[in-house]
């Protein structure tokens, strides 16, 4: 399950939007610090492939893959130093696979911002200093640690300083750790410690209506060219909270016309999610049975075992085979039947990459 944590400055449309994602009801108001206590929701992840397959297999019950949304009060300058509500609801997005930053790219006499002018570029800087120096705090008690174990010798101290002292050097200067270039290896050594800035970001700029559905504005324009000039591993995706505000109230079936209207194909909790699994490099493969149809949440790249361990470790410990079919040829002969007769169901053993939209049945023994 992808789990990502929405951050930003007050009034920028930040609980507006977990609203709309989970229908949660958070509170949202026109001034800092309305929310004083994370939100947690859980979004369906929408995918048309699902609906197909229960389609054919007909099975008590369709679970899609789910995606886990935390959203904590607005953050402002100093608060890894405690101001605002302070650096303590930092530590409910720790255990986020990504950020999910919203920033605000619209101009409102209306809506007050927090620091006076919009500008999303100094937005950013805001919060990945504050996210810097929240980092700082915990790299700082590790690296005591580590340095008072290293000086006996010990080997798995002695490992982890470089990374940690790496780490220090850039965080000190209140700047995120992507900034550090750290290599895999150094990643995994501070993993553990689960520091926000080495987390992916996904930009999610408020714009207007109008933006959304034509020519995007000053204000996105330069977060893209701020971004497009770093390292940083991110990925911007427009969406506007009114819009979302009043998908959300509309039942399903009213949705993709109401869309339509404004000249848009998705709304903004699909392009959020899509752009979630492009940044983490996720997929989808299914199972498909009399009692399930469901989609699962695995890495690109994951063998057929990896995949398994996603429903139980079990199945990934006792793994034997599993019989794969491609979701195309699946709808197209009309179930597992079908494909059987026609010999298009592949018998794919441990070395088997998975691919995204493959159907999937597992045989294990343990």
């Amino acid at each position: 399950m992808l789990k990502l944590g929405i951050v930003g400055l007050p009034n920028v449309g930040k609980s507006t939007l977990f609203n709309a994602l989970t229908s949660a009801k958070a509170e949202a108001a026109n001034y800092p610090f309305c929310t004083v206590e994370p939100n947690v929701g859980m979004v369906e992840v929408p995918d048309p492939r699902l609906d197909a397959l229960a389609k054919i297999v007909q099975p008590k019950r369709t679970v899609p893959a789910v995606v886990q949304f935390v959203d904590i009060a607005g953050l402002v300058k100093g608060a890894a130093d405690g101001e605002g509500l302070g650096n303590k609801f930092l530590q409910n997005i720790r255990e986020t696979d990504a950020i999910v930053h919203v920033v605000r790219c619209f101009e409102d006499p209306d809506v007050t911002h927090v620091m006076g002018a919009v500008n999303p570029v100094r937005d950013r800087e805001v919060i990945e200093f504050e996210l810097a120096l929240s980092d700082l705090g915990a790299v700082e008690k590790r690296l005591d640690k580590v340095k008072r174990a290293s000086r006996t010798g010990e080997k798995e101290a002695l490992a982890e300083l470089p990374a940690l002292e790496k780490a220090n050097a850039v965080l000190t200067e209140g700047r995120a750790l992507w900034h550090a270039k750290l290599t895999a290896d150094e990643i995994a050594t501070l993993a553990p410690l689960q520091l926000l800035t080495i987390k992916p970001v996904l930009y999610a700029a408020n714009v207007t209506d109008h933006e959304l559905a034509g020519d995007e504005g000053p204000h996105i324009k330069a977060l893209r060219d701020a971004i497009a000039a770093s390292d940083e591993h991110a990925e911007v995706v427009p969406f506007s909270a009114r819009i979302e505000a009043e998908l959300a109230e509309l039942p399903p079936e009213d949705r993709k016309e109401f869309l339509a209207s404004l000249g848009l194909e998705s709304a903004g909790l699909d392009r959020l999610i899509r752009a979630g699994y492009h940044l983490m490099g996720l997929q989808t493969y299914f199972t498909a049975g009399e009692q399930e149809v469901r989609a699962w949440t695995i890495h690109r790249g994951d063998a057929a075992p990896q995949a398994a361990g996603v429903i139980h470790t079990d199945f990934e410990r006792g793994f034997i085979r599993a019989e794969t079919i491609g979701f195309d040829d699946f709808i197209a002969n009309d179930g597992w039947k079908g494909a059987k007769e026609k010999g298009v169901v592949r018998s794919e053993g441990k070395e088997y990459i998975v691919k995204d939209g493959d159907v999937l049945l597992f045989r294990f023994n343990v």
